[in-house]
């Protein structure tokens, strides 16, 4: 296996007197989608906040790239290539479709290729241009959602963290949602996602951990976990 692109050594967070995650390993590699499933609660969404630099983390190394970003603020965590679609969108529902996308390139030095980047998610989501210049608040949830991972691929990543993309969606807009990853990812972005829909989730993966109450039960190949007997019996119904 080649040098992991991030690189999660003995992660911990705590909550007051909870650990919430308990001391986690694990890798991500260019160019895979890896995913991290599990139950409500699990500690998925805690981790992907402490990678983002949104919670302290108690203990642990996080590096990408060669790059120690443990300690780092989150603007800089962002410059470095690692950018978090969070979950609930949080989209700014005040500003328009292109206004919320330009907000994503906010923290980028280069300030070529913009529209060529616009219009790249814009090829994603056609949707979204045909709402350009209509409030971002006006959009349905699927749209919104399609808006927060637009708004995150103007910030030109590296690496994409998407947390719980398919909840709250019908399930004709998740395929859709599931299917423009899997472009992405062609396209050569590397993804980390956490998602409480197990099977889409394992489906599109190269590589899969389960998390159950903040600790890394099982690590393998998506396609390995989907038939793993423990991964049926407890996520996909046996």
């Amino acid at each position: 296996m080649s040098t992991p692109l991030l690189k999660v050594s003995g992660l911990k967070v705590t909550y007051g007197h909870i650990e919430a995650v308990k001391g986690i390993d694990f890798e991500l590699h260019e160019g895979q989608i890896t995913t991290l499933v599990g139950a409500n609660g699990a500690g998925k969404s805690t981790t992907l906040l402490a990678l983002s630099g949104l919670v302290k983390k108690a203990a642990g190394q996080v590096l990408f790239n060669g790059q120690d970003l443990t300690n780092l603020a989150p603007h800089r965590i962002v410059s470095s290539g690692v950018v978090q679609v969070a979950e609930g969108r949080a989209t700014l529902t005040t500003l328009t479709v292109r206004e919320n996308l330009e907000l994503g390139a906010y923290t980028r030095k280069d300030r070529g290729n913009r529209a060529q980047d616009l219009d790249y998610v814009y090829s994603l989501f056609p949707r979204l241009k045909e709402r350009a210049d209509g409030l971002a608040g006006n959009l349905s949830g699927g749209e919104q959602q399609m808006l927060a991972i637009g708004r995150a691929l103007m910030a030109k990543p590296r690496l994409l963290l998407l947390d719980e993309p398919s909840m709250g969606l019908a399930p004709i807009i998740v395929q859709d949602i599931f299917r423009t990853l899997r472009e992405i990812n062609r396209a050569g972005l590397t993804i980390f996602l956490v998602e409480q829909n197990v099977r889409q989730a394992l489906k599109i993966a190269d590589r899969g951990y389960v998390l159950e109450t903040g600790k890394i039960v099982l690590a393998d190949t998506g396609k390995a976990l989907l038939g793993n007997p423990k991964v049926q019996d407890a996520y996909l119904g046996g």
